[in-house]
């Protein structure tokens, strides 16, 4: 199952390698809202938690429906800008209703919101399915969902100053650090692209993502079956330190295709009992489940929400949620009328580092 970008005819000038803050902040963002992703990070998270100020903390956790399961395509902008207040001024050029709909997306499953389809924000129908998938991931989820339908332009305003002030909490003192590293990656990144083509840039980026054979396609090694093209507009490298080992892809139609990578090569994974990793790898030889593993990767899910982003029963959800929970690779956590599941990604890690960049791209 890949993600195939048509580069078909593209000048080498429109693959672009480029460092984006906004994109960088989403990541770091990712890793708050999810610490359990980037264990190498949680003392990092630990201490901005610990450094937010109440009002700030309480606004990260009410938007990061834009970031914890999958992130808002806008957040990783295809023409990245040197400054962070730059591209948040590309976003607030975004229409309302691109920008809901990238809003909305909740998942990482095949029924994510698709453009061309009624907008919620003028179709009753529409607006009803928004808020019932936002309702079964909680309550502040729910709440975020209300506003951004009802009242978009304040939304928006209020997230944009949301990342501000996240800029001064935290990022801009991290910022620093990050773009000698990133800049880095970048000056190899394009070396190799100037000298040697495509290829061998691609390579460098991740063992996930190849050009195919006749050179008009990107090949990048995902879960899930998708196409786009980056013929009009090209297509965006961006690096990302506190991105790891998330491997992210912007493809929705009317987006331009970026991929974020990971700078930084995964650590080691430890040794586990051999009827341990027996276990795990029979619950996962089964490709449904390995499916439903990598949307659980993206956040906690109902059974509801899996089948109908999978496009299966809820009874053979169930079933093969059984099947991983044995293996210990994921938990449940009844939250009122929902049983939410989580990936256990400690769990995961111990089969293999590939195994779990995989699984997390």
């Amino acid at each position: 199952m890949t993600l195939r970008i048509d580069i078909g005819g593209l000048p080498s000038e429109r693959v672009r390698f480029v460092a984006s803050p906004l994109a960088e902040l989403t990541a770091m963002l990712h890793v708050l809202a999810e610490p359990g992703h980037h264990p190498q990070l949680a003392g990092w998270a630990g201490e901005v938690w610990a450094g937010l100020p109440p009002e700030l903390a309480e606004r990260l956790r009410e938007a990061e429906f834009l970031w914890r399961s999958s992130q808002a395509d806008f957040l990783v902008p295809g023409r990245p800008r040197p400054t962070l207040a730059q591209e948040l001024d590309d976003v607030d050029r975004i229409d309302d209703e691109r920008y809901v709909t990238a809003a909305l997306v909740t998942t990482c499953g095949s029924s994510r919101v698709r453009f061309g389809l009624p907008s919620p924000l003028t179709d009753p129908a529409a607006r009803e399915r928004a808020l019932d998938v936002a309702q079964a991931r909680g309550a502040r989820q729910e709440a975020f969902a209300e506003r951004l339908l009802a009242d978009p332009a304040a939304v928006r305003a209020r997230v944009r100053d949301t990342l501000e002030q996240c800029a001064d909490a935290f990022f801009d003192a991290a910022w620093a650090g990050v773009a000698v590293r990133l800049a880095a990656d970048l000056r190899v990144k394009n070396d190799l692209l100037r000298r040697q083509g495509l290829g061998a840039a691609l390579a460098a980026v991740s063992g996930a993502v190849t050009l195919a054979p006749d050179g008009d396609c990107i090949v990048v090694d995902k879960l899930q079956d998708k196409a786009t093209s980056a013929r009009d507009g090209g297509v965006t490298f961006v690096p990302s330190v506190y991105g790891r080992p998330h491997l992210v892809a912007v493809h929705a139609p009317g987006w331009h295709p970026v991929v974020q990578y990971p700078v930084a090569e995964p650590e080691p994974s430890e040794p586990v009992p051999l009827e341990t990793v027996t276990r795990r790898l029979e619950a996962l030889s089964h490709p449904v489940r390995l499916r439903l593993l990598r949307t659980l990767a993206r956040g906690p899910h109902t059974t509801g929400e899996l089948a109908h982003a999978w496009e299966l029963s809820p009874p053979e959800v169930s079933r093969h949620l059984a099947v991983l929970r044995r293996a210990g690779l994921l938990t449940g956590r009844r939250d009122g009328r929902y049983v939410r599941y989580r990936l256990n990604p400690i769990e995961l890690a111990a089969l293999g580092t590939d195994l779990l960049a995989a699984v997390l791209r």
